[in-house]
């Protein structure tokens, strides 16, 4: 037992010393960052032991310019290197080689340019431009259906509230005829 509160005492002690100071830290204290600092790195890899297919090298002269090339081998198994500038203007790359669009890229940009300058041809066409601005926007079915719907509901109810006030307007005259209302007072018949 006497260990035991030995060992808690002992625990206290530490909790009470222990630095807190992170704790207590004034929020709007914050410290400002230093001047970036310089570096330089640089690595080669490969897929097999004594072979090198990548390679990145990166320097920064400490005032927020760096400059470095990386090398890999693509699938077609040629060199291609990149070397490059990144600076408070942003990155700017320069690559040793043409970048070549992919069958499949050549034919989406085909088909791209073809609607285009389609498109381009009828927007030229003036009689285009007058019949669609005469025209207007097309209504779709569904839009049609509803507007429709829309319609033959207001005239339904239309009709029906017309019938309401003739009914209560001959009331009120029969009311009238019969002396059974005084004069108006507040927009309300009193008898």
């Amino acid at each position: 037992m006497k260990t035991q509160i030995v060992l808690v005492f002992a625990v206290l002690c530490a909790c009470a010393r222990a630095d807190v100071a992170h704790v207590l830290h004034d929020a709007t204290t914050t410290p400002q960052p230093g001047p970036p600092n310089p570096y330089i790195f640089s690595y080669q890899a490969g897929r097999a032991p004594g072979h090198v297919d990548r390679q990145h090298t990166e320097v920064s002269d400490g005032t927020g310019v760096v400059r470095g090339a990386f090398s890999y081998v693509d699938p077609k198994n040629q060199l291609r290197t990149v070397q490059y500038v990144a600076d408070e203007n942003g990155f700017h790359p320069q690559l040793s080689h043409e970048l070549e669009d992919s069958e499949s890229v050549k034919l989406a940009k085909q088909k791209h340019f073809a609607l285009y300058n389609k498109i381009a041809q009828e927007h030229a066409n003036e009689l285009h431009h007058q019949a669609a601005a005469v025209a207007g926007p097309q209504d779709s079915e569904a839009v049609v259906r509803a507007t429709n719907k829309h319609l033959s509901l207001f005239e339904r109810i239309a009709a029906e509230h017309a019938a309401i006030g003739a009914q209560h307007e001959a009331e009120r005259k029969a009311l009238e005829a019969a002396g059974a209302y005084d004069q108006t007072e507040d927009g309300q018949y009193h008898p």
